[in-house]
């Protein structure tokens, strides 16, 4: 492309009503930058209700997204109300609802199936960064953020903040269906594998775990059917297994975290705890704060002020995790434990209700919707899928990604207006 060209290109991507919807993936490797788009995103919210007050009325997507906000901040508005570290609460409510302009604004931007398109390239086209980043690291040990961690490949998140695995399970759809789209089928598979490295390299295996259900998504939509799945899947199994074997054998890193994880399969309490990193202990004393305060919970980021009151003694909790000496775990690192922890049984029935609307607002948006919807819908199951380790999904920076995701997916299912038509054809 020439200078001009160039120029020309990067004027109009500035000037895009994407912009600010992009900067949240493509920022979030830079801690709190990514709040620039939800800032951006809340001057364009501002100035769409200003000029058309009553524009929520004729847009499903935004009443959607709204609605499974509503549940998302009830919830932890409930939480607050005899929290046991009130300031912590009242400031997380305080904090969620930046995202309620960001999945307004979201559904507006994308209203034109082009633009759907566009998002998804843009973001495939940073998550293809990470990766590419991330293989640089590998075989290099530095990338665009500096040295790897000393124990998991990092990547362009930086050797102090080990979320590249959890980022790129969560984004890779995005990349997967464009690559898809772009070149077919086998580069899809081409992709994947490629992407896998990283993934397995980062070891964390909650990522694991979501990426391979990021592939089986992808394994249904391509097979057609239930015998071509269940064949896809012996075949990916293959290719899966001998991928780790070869990540066995060039990668320390991969080798420990795999040593980690074999005590599982001795069948004792204490292999599965070794093979948890003792998250057992972590799971027991959710169950005992549970108990203890079943109505609206300890309040949304509360679990960690209240943990050693309940914790068992000896639990080596108190004293190692990052959350600071004394302190325990930081959360209950299940979604299940940390909405029932936090919220109480108020918090899993709202929680509840909004799963069964937005699934019954899925099927009921049609095929073609399903489809656009696609890679957001895929990243958030695989997110969200309850057999797993998670990341707390009142924390600020999950909490923005999993925000991010649900308001795409809600502007997709309804990017129901023409494309408009070229100024060439007019």
């Amino acid at each position: 492309m020439s200078t001009p060209g160039l120029k020309a290109a990067l004027r109009a991507g500035l000037r895009s009503p994407l912009l600010p919807v992009w900067l949240v993936p493509a920022l979030l490797p830079f801690g709190r930058s990514a709040e620039l788009g939800v800032f951006l995103a809340l001057v364009g919210a501002i100035l769409l209700l200003v000029r058309e007050p009553w524009a929520l009325r004729h847009h499903p997507g935004a009443k959607l997204f709204l609605w499974l906000f509503a549940a998302y901040a009830g919830a932890a508005l409930l939480s607050a109300v005899d929290a046991v570290a009130p300031g912590k609460s009242w400031g997380t409510v305080a904090g969620i609802l930046r995202f309620a302009p960001l999945g307004v604004y979201t559904c507006f931007a994308m209203r034109r199936p082009g633009k759907v398109r566009a998002l998804y390239m843009a973001t495939a086209a940073v998550v293809a960064l990470w990766v590419l980043d991330a293989w640089v690291q590998a075989l290099t040990g530095v990338g665009l953020a500096g040295h790897s961690n000393a124990e998991r490949l990092s990547g362009i998140f930086g050797s102090d903040n080990l979320k590249l695995g959890p980022a790129l399970a969560a984004c890779a759809p995005f990349l997967l269906w464009a690559v898809r789209e772009r070149w077919g089928r086998w580069a899809l598979v081409g992709a994947y594998l490629v992407t896998l490295g990283p993934v397995l390299l980062s070891g964390s295996r909650a990522s694991w775990l979501c990426y391979g259900l990021v592939g089986l998504a992808f394994l249904w939509r391509e097979a057609g059917g239930i015998k071509r799945f269940l064949a896809a899947c012996a075949v990916g199994g293959v290719v899966l297994v001998l991928a780790g074997l070869l990540a066995w054998q060039v990668s320390p890193r991969f080798r420990e975290r795999i040593a980690h994880t074999l005590p599982a399969l001795s069948g004792t309490q204490q292999g599965m705890d070794t093979a948890l990193t003792g998250r057992l202990d972590i799971w027991r004393t959710s169950l005992r704060l549970f108990a203890a305060h079943p109505v609206n919970g300890v309040g949304v980021r509360g679990f960690r002020v209240a943990y050693p009151d309940y914790a068992a003694p000896g639990d080596h909790f108190l004293t190692i995790e990052k959350c600071g000496d004394g302190e325990g775990a930081c959360h209950a690192h299940q979604v299940v434990l940390e909405v029932a922890t936090e919220t109480g049984t108020l918090g899993l029935l709202v929680w509840l209700a909004a799963a069964v609307y937005a699934l019954r607002a899925w099927w009921r948006a049609g095929e073609d919707a399903r489809r656009r919807a696609f890679p957001p819908a895929v990243g958030l199951f695989a997110i969200l899928f309850p057999l797993n380790t998670h990341m707390a999904f009142y924390s600020a920076w999950w909490g923005l990604l999993a925000a991010w995701l649900f308001a795409v997916c809600c502007a997709a299912l309804y990017a129901d207006l023409p494309d408009a038509e070229p100024r060439h054809a007019r």
